[in-house]
Parts: structure tokens; C-alpha cells; sequence
């Protein structure tokens, strides 16, 4: 963590990156609102078209051209609203070009605050970014600003995103284990539903909270952090089935088997590195058939549960706009190099504050679901789980309706005349 100049005045780049979640534009809208009020301080305020590529590209989006209505809108409207990017920072060692043309683009459009709203790969950008000033010589601030549904970012107690899609994973997994069961007699038996989640089974857990009386649906939850016994969870299934005539799975994206291979990849690497997965629900649909000889149906959550903004938790689109609050008032306090967290003060009732930390601490590094918060056979969630689950959901933050659709914000996205020549990312 750096000081930087108190008083320093510059104008923001503000940037959405990695995959969205239905509430990274309500950070925007803390972060725009906020910084509004403080026209001596930050006389412009410009987002990336499509996130650090737009920093590289000089293509900037002139945030003045909107409304006060619009940036409020987009406190309802999901997806990244200026666009955003999976794209990581090569090494300033071995890529030097790409930090001397972010320096070029800054200086030419007097940017001295960055923030980067995202993940850990993300954090990592502006982590990178936090060093330019010593590095090059040009005084910039930079912030982090949480966000994943992946809930994966250690020492913040959740990431903004996670508690709206835990909340839709919740509600589709009650409302479809209700329809399997009114039919199980008769026709389908096994229900297999996944959602996202590559090492850290945080989204699949909160499907459990759907269970809430014996016999209840998910009967079984699978997640990275516990290895999948084939053969035994073929046991599980038969004997659930016997037991309630129907059994209803949630399953991450991310399960392994005992020798550490992801059940399901679909070949190639993403932008960022990562292995890229796909087709566990089918897979495993398929073979739970061919074993047992139950009929199954299977659905994967896929863009659904991270854009549902519909069915948002009210926590988190609270939380979600004031950590984009908060890292202007960071910036304004002269911090830099470092990311607002949520600080979970009380369950009962839940009550919490925001803090902030380093963002070299939560840079590439993942925040797995703690052991005790699986059931011993590794199937399943436990009341401690359910304690740290639940008050995330909780509330509805219905956005306003027209013509029978959720009003969203619809930006004019004016770019700022370049001055650079183009650059080729």
C-alpha cells in the first residue's frame, strides 16, 4: 500500500473486466455517483471500452455524456455496461511496451486514478498498474474494486456478484427439484444442474440452501474441493432414489477426479490461462443413465445465473455499489495500490462494514470453500455453511419494469478523440 499526493487532480479511468455478474455495474454507478460530487478532483471521468483493452486501444468512453438517470440505471442493469475483457498484463520485465503505452495513454488524457473493477486475474492487472508510478515515473493511484460470482477473492468475506447468483442457484434449484418430484413416478428420476465454479465449489454450496426439510432438494452437491468417487456416487443416487423416488444434483464445473483431472474439460485455454471447461451436467447425466438406468434431464446455469438480475439479492447490490463508493473514498484518502473488502461484523442479525486491503494479497490467489463448511461425506453443506450462505441472498432488489422488461440502462458510449497513434493489443 502507497500514499500517494492527497490533493492530486486528474481525471479516472475506471474498466470492468473478466466475466460480469448481474451487480458490477451497480460498483459503476457507486464509483460515477461518487466521484460526480468532486468536479475539483476528478474533472473527467472516462471508462475502457472493453476494459484494459480500451486503455491500450485509447478508446475511452467520455463518462460526462451520461445522464444522471442513466448511471442510475445502471444499478438494475446486468452484464458490464462498458464492456469487458479477458485480458492479462504480461510481465513489465518482458513487456514493457504494453506498461510504456498505458503511461502514453494516461498522460495524454491527464488520467491519475485507475481503477479496475474484477477478479483475482484482474486484481493482478491493477496490482501491475499500482507499480507504474515508481516504475515509469508518472504518479497515477490505483484501486481495485471486488467482484466475482466465483467468490474466490481471499481475506474481503464475499466477492460482490456471488450473493446474486447464489441466490438464483438457490431458487432454480428449489424450483426445479419441485418439478422432478411431481413427476418422478412416472418419468424422470435424476436431475443434474450445473452451475460455474472452476476450483471453488462457493456457487454449487449455495444450492444446498434450497434444502431445508428432510427429503428436499439438492440430495447431493458436488464441488471441486472434494474428489468424485464414481462408483460411489452411484451408490448415493440408487440409494436416493429408493429413498425419495427422485434425486436432484448440483454439481461445479470445476469436479476432479481422485487423480486430479477435471471430470469434464472441453479442450483449449482461455485469455487468462485457465482451462477450459464445459459439459460436466451431460457428462455426468449420461453416465448416472447408463449405470442405473434412471431417466435424467440436465441444464447448465452457464450465463443465466451470473446475469439474472431479476432475481438479485438486495445485500449484494448494496454491497456491490458501495465498494465502488468506497474505492473513490480510498482514492480521495491518497491510497493506492489497494482494494476495498466487505467485513462481516455479525451473522445474527447480519450486519457488516467495508475495509480494505492490499491488492498484492488477493492478486492469483484463489479462496476455496473451507472444510468445514462440507458435510463429512463430501456431498453436501453444513450449518456453518449455512450461516455464512444465507444472509448473502437475502431481500429482492426488483428493478423497474417496461413493456413487460427490466428497464436498463442504455449508455451512449461517446469515445474521446484520440490523440496516440493506434496501438495493436
Amino acid at each position: 500500500m502507497s500514499k500517494s499526493q492527497v490533493n492530486q487532480v486528474g481525471n479516472i479511468f475506471y474498466a470492468q473486466s473478466g466475466g460480469v455478474t448481474s451487480v458490477i455495474n451497480a460498483s459503476a454507478a457507486g464509483l460515477i455517483e461518487t466521484a460526480r460530487k468532486y468536479p475539483d478532483r476528478f474533472p473527467k471521468i472516462y471508462a475502457g471500452k472493453n476494459g484494459i483493452i480500451g486503455a491500450l486501444q485509447e478508446e475511452l468512453i467520455d463518462v460526462s455524456q451520461e445522464s444522471d438517470e442513466t448511471i442510475s440505471l445502471l444499478k438494475s442493469t446486468p452484464g458490464g455496461a462498458f464492456g469487458s475483457c479477458r485480458y492479462k498484463l504480461k510481465s513489465i520485465e518482458t513487456h514493457q511496451q504494453e506498461y510504456e503505452r498505458l503511461i502514453e495513454v494516461f498522460k495524454a488524457h491527464n488520467i491519475r486514478y485507475f481503477f479496475y473493477n474484477g477478479g483475482g486475474d484482474s486484481q493482478d492487472t491493477a496490482y501491475k498498474v499500482s507499480q507504474l508510478s515508481e516504475k515509469m515515473g508518472y504518479p497515477i493511484q490505483c484501486v481495485g474494486i471486488p467482484k466475482t460470482i466465483d467468490n474466490d477473492l481471499p481475506i474481503t468475506d464475499n466477492c460482490p456478484g456471488f450473493g446474486s447468483v447464489a441466490k438464483y442457484v438457490a431458487v432454480s434449484t428449489r424450483e426445479a427439484s419441485l418439478d422432478i418430484a411431481s413427476m418422478a413416478a412416472s418419468s424422470t428420476k435424476v436431475f443434474v444442474f450445473e452451475v460455474m465454479g472452476r476450483h471453488a465449489g462457493w456457487i454449487a454450496a449455495a444450492g444446498g440452501l434450497a434444502q431445508e426439510q428432510e427429503g428436499d432438494g439438492p440430495h447431493l452437491i458436488l464441488m471441486p474441493e472434494v474428489a468424485v468417487d464414481e462408483e460411489l456416487l452411484y451408490q448415493k443416487v440408487q440409494a436416493c432414489v429408493e429413498k425419495n423416488g427422485y434425486c436432484v444434483i448440483v454439481v461445479s464445473e470445476g469436479i476432479k477426479t481422485p487423480s486430479g483431472e477435471f471430470f469434464s474439460a472441453a479442450g483449449g485455454k482461455d485469455a487468462f490461462g485457465h482451462q477450459q471447461l464445459g459439459g460436466v451436467a451431460p457428462a455426468l447425466a449420461n453416465k448416472i443413465g447408463q449405470k442405473l438406468g434412471y431417466k435424467f434431464h440436465w441444464a447448465v446455469a452457464d450465463y443465466l445465473q451470473r446475469s439474472a438480475r431479476h432475481i438479485s439479492s438486495a445485500v449484494d447490490v448494496e454491497q456491490a455499489y458501495a465498494v465502488g463508493k468506497h474505492a473513490v473514498e480510498l482514492a480521495l484518502e491518497g491510497l493506492s495500490g489497494v482494494m476495498p473488502t466487505i467485513v462481516r461484523t455479525s451473522n445474527a442479525p447480519y450486519q457488516w462494514e467495508l475495509g480494505h486491503v492490499e491488492i498484492s494479497q488477493v492478486a492469483n490467489v484463489e479462496k476455496t470453500m473451507p472444510l468445514s463448511f462440507i458435510t463429512e461425506d463430501g456431498c453436501g453443506i453444513t450449518d456453518e455453511a449455512r450461516q455464512y450462505l444465507r444472509p448473502l441472498i437475502m431481500g429482492e432488489d426488483y428493478p423497474e419494469y417496461e413493456n413487460g422488461l427490466p428497464k436498463i440502462a442504455r449508455l451512449k458510449k461517446v469515445l474521446v478523440p484520440q490523440k496516440l497513434a493506434p496501438f495493436k493489443v
